[in-house]
């Protein structure tokens, strides 16, 4: 599970499931989705981060 960060509300709807077309119907769609898959490389990462070592 990740965490919504300040900021990050225009990358998620109001459920914080991703937002897939972009909020600005002129932005690129290829360009927004890029953003959106690295928007959700930061959340892999955090998940990763918080984990603890296995022993």
């Amino acid at each position: 599970m990740s965490v919504t960060r300040r900021g990050d509300e225009r990358f998620h709807y109001s459920d914080n499931s991703h937002r897939w077309i972009p909020p600005d119907p002129d932005y690129d769609q290829e360009v927004w989705d890029e953003v959106v898959r690295q928007h959700q490389r930061q959340h892999l990462e955090e998940i990763a981060n918080r984990r603890k070592p296995r022993e």
